[in-house]
Order: C-alpha cells, then sequence, then structure tokens
C-alpha cells in the first residue's frame, strides 16, 4: 500500500508541473482522498484507468496492479493550480490523532496538538478508522476523531 506521502508528492508535483491528469495507484485511501478533494473543488475530475490511461471499459479487463485512478487537476484562469499546497500532517514517525474537541480548536483558529490552525480556504483531511476518510468539519460534525493525515490549501 502507498504512503500518504505518496498521494501528497505525486498531486502537488503534478500541479506544478501543470500536468492535466496524473495516475494514482487504484487504493481505497487514494479514493476517499480523491473524493475529499473533488467535493471541495481542489481537483477537476476521478476516472477509473489503467497504466495506458483513464478507460472504464479496460478497467474490468485488467488485474489490479495495472488498474489506477486517473485525477484531472483544475486550473484557475490565469494559468495557476487550485491545488497549490497539500502537505502531511500525520508522519508514520508521529501519529497525530485529535478528537473531537481538539479538532473543534483546530477548525476554529487555534492551535492544537501543536499544528498551526487551518488558514480561509484550507481544508483538513482526517482518517477516522473504520468510519472512513473526511474533511476535518465533517469529521467534527459527526464527532468522530481520528488521524489529521492532511491539509489541503
Amino acid at each position: 500500500m502507498p504512503s500518504y506521502a505518496d498521494v501528497c508528492v505525486r498531486l502537488q508535483n503534478a500541479s506544478h508541473a501543470k500536468l492535466r491528469s496524473v495516475p494514482l495507484p487504484n487504493t481505497k485511501t487514494n479514493l476517499w482522498v480523491t473524493s475529499i478533494l473533488l467535493q471541495h473543488g481542489f481537483i477537476y475530475n476521478v476516472t477509473r484507468g489503467t497504466v495506458a490511461g483513464p478507460s472504464t471499459t479496460e478497467w474490468n479487463k485488467v488485474p489490479d496492479v495495472r488498474k489506477r485512478l486517473w485525477v484531472d487537476l483544475k486550473y484557475r484562469a490565469d494559468d495557476r493550480p487550485v491545488l497549490e499546497n497539500m502537505s502531511i500532517v500525520s508522519k508514520p514517525s508521529r501519529k497525530l490523532k485529535m478528537d473531537n474537541d481538539e479538532l473543534l480548536r483546530w477548525l476554529t483558529g487555534r492551535r492544537a496538538k501543536f499544528v498551526a490552525p487551518l488558514r480561509a480556504g484550507e481544508i483538513g483531511i482526517v482518517n477516522c478508522g473504520q468510519h472512513g476518510w473526511f474533511e476535518a468539519k465533517e469529521a467534527m460534525r459527526r464527532r468522530l476523531g481520528g488521524e489529521v493525515v492532511f491539509r489541503v490549501s
């Protein structure tokens, strides 16, 4: 299973290089993260495909190791990427878990667990374990704590 850093680096580097699409390995984690980014308008589209390119017809014909999620990146009118910065908050050497009260502090502009608060236009992505992955506000609304993995702006 690829690490969180792999997803973060691939998307950020592709947006800085002004690529139209970027392939990601087909994993549940990547699907959760890209669906959150899609819901919040940081990316344009997510399509199933193979190593060769996006193709929903080929999806069922290839083995799992050749399946990819193709992410179409989004750019502003002046050619700047919408996904400007995607950074990792929780690292393998230091897992950062927050309960509902700590998420509330983090989201309302106060420091929580030595993490700088979210700024305007920035979202946090939280792994809530068996409940799935959520944007930080949604996790707080559902009263779920979890591992704070990414911050995206």
